[in-house]
């Protein structure tokens, strides 16, 4: 048996195990590094610590110490105070808005994971105040990110273009662009009409008083038709709903207010800090190109000092488990890097005899790489690797990249993947075991999924 083919068996092994016994799965892939490294591979420390992914492990921890801090003086809460305020209520609008806004960042310029580590928090911080289901929340984020991920003036979008024009193959920067945006922009409105945004539309308009309306009673004042002006009393979710006291047509939507809501939302000292420290992180990282987890952390400490009682537990709420899952299987498949199993895998493909299988192979090892891995070094080796049947004719270059590029980033919504685990370690207020399986699951079905449409929509219409 190859060693490649070992490692890839070893690699199931781990999931198996981390399924079936609880067992966290990034110590499980240390371990599995270190075995498949040393006894394998003939890799000494310094090469399996090689893929050990230092800027996201920084990434993580300082961009939810850095949250944690503003959790703990209540400036997430006037955030969402104020955001609610600006789309009139309706809870409905914050999922969009939060993908248009990481695409927006994303499409001018920020890396991906750059504008989820800003956006990502803030955006659960309103998913578990009004009732929206986390994996909603975060796949619009992670989604919106990548739909802009690929405009002629981003990160991903200059790079592909760039190796497009290197490997001399026909390309097109507008196209690449929109197939990404409408791809996303597609999966995110499945994702948004199969994990409650209808309910979220039914809901109506709330105030920023409002909660999700989980529990409770609440009150609501309502006018019959045609018989004057009553109250009644609802209970329920939040869409509530009683029957005027003085007619028979339903009062107007109530929505309970929970009982934890915080009733003080001014702008006080350590919050304008916070909130300025919010600013800075963003300018930081879109203008003058500094690393995200650094600035992050940099910003916390300077908070911690300032107001140490704020900061007190926010360490103890850094979340460490999802930085040793991370960083462990992202280890591994370092490991599996030194080792040429990646390459390995692709060019066993890019040398199958029929270019259009061989299309939809790469598309798959694209997207399931990628999901452990990073998305711009998985393109940049599968774009060269399809050089060679793109060269025949028999199968459209522009399609062909697309396809790659969307399937290389679309499955960023994985756990394991740096978007993914932002969005893991965002969520405030969660079962976070029970939010990895269902981040897990999902990005498992964009991985089954996603890449054979886009293969059928981009590349089989291309064919010479």
């Amino acid at each position: 048996m190859s060693p490649e083919l070992i490692s890839i068996l070893v690699l199931v092994v781990v999931f198996v195990i981390a399924t079936t016994r609880s067992v966290n799965m990034g110590a499980l892939a240390f371990a599995a590094a270190f075995a498949v490294g040393e006894l394998v591979a003939d890799l000494d420390a310094d090469g399996i610590f090689a893929g050990f992914p230092g800027d996201l492990f920084v990434v993580l921890v300082g961009v939810t110490y850095l949250f944690a801090i503003a959790r703990a003086n209540g400036t997430t809460d006037w955030l969402v105070h104020a955001s609610i305020r600006l789309v009139r209520g309706r809870v409905a609008l914050i999922p969009w808005v939060m993908f248009f806004l990481t695409g927006a960042l994303t499409a001018i310029g920020a890396v991906s994971p750059a504008a989820v580590a800003i956006v990502a928090p803030i955006a659960l911080s309103f998913a578990a105040r009004y009732g929206i289901s986390p994996l909603l929340m975060g796949a619009m984020v992670v989604h919106g990110a990548q739909g802009g991920g690929f405009s002629p003036i981003s990160i991903y979008g200059t790079i592909v273009n760039g190796i497009v024009e290197r490997e001399k193959l026909p390309g097109n920067e507008l196209f690449l662009f929109l197939a990404s945006l409408l791809a996303n922009l597609v999966i995110a409105a499945v994702v948004f009409v199969l994990f409650g945004g209808p309910k979220l539309w039914a809901r109506g308009a709330v105030t920023a008083e409002d909660g999700t309306g989980s529990g409770g009673g609440g009150t609501e004042t309502g006018t019959s038709a045609g018989t004057g002006t009553g109250t009644g009393t609802g209970t329920g979710t939040g869409s509530g709903g009683g029957t005027s006291a003085t007619g028979t047509r339903p009062a107007p939507t109530a929505v309970a207010v929970r009982p934890d809501a915080p009733e003080d939302t001014r702008l006080t000292p350590a919050r304008i800090a916070t909130l300025t420290a919010l600013v800075a992180l963003v300018v930081a990282v879109l203008v003058f190109d500094l690393d995200a987890g650094l600035t992050a952390i940099t910003l916390a400490v300077v908070l911690s000092t300032l107001w140490p009682e704020d900061s007190r537990t926010a360490v103890g709420q850094i979340a460490w488990s999802t930085v040793l899952l991370i960083c462990g299987v992202l280890t591994y498949v370092g490991v599996l890097d030194e080792m040429g199993t990646i390459k390995w895998a692709g060019e066993g493909v890019s040398g199958i005899g029929v270019p259009l299988l061989a299309a939809v192979l790469l598309c798959y090892i694209g997207a399931i790489v990628s999901a452990f891995a990073s998305s711009v070094g998985i393109m940049g080796a599968l774009i060269p690797l399809a050089v060679p049947f793109l060269a025949q004719g028999e199968i459209g270059a522009v399609g062909m990249v697309a396809a790659l590029a969307v399937s290389a980033t679309v499955v960023d919504v994985s756990p394991f993947s740096t978007n993914g685990a932002l969005v893991l370690a965002a969520a405030p207020d969660v079962d976070r075991e029970r939010f990895f399986r269902q981040l897990m699951v999902y990005g498992g079905i964009v991985v089954a999924v996603v890449p054979a449409v886009v293969w059928l929509v981009l590349v089989v219409p291309g064919i010479g």
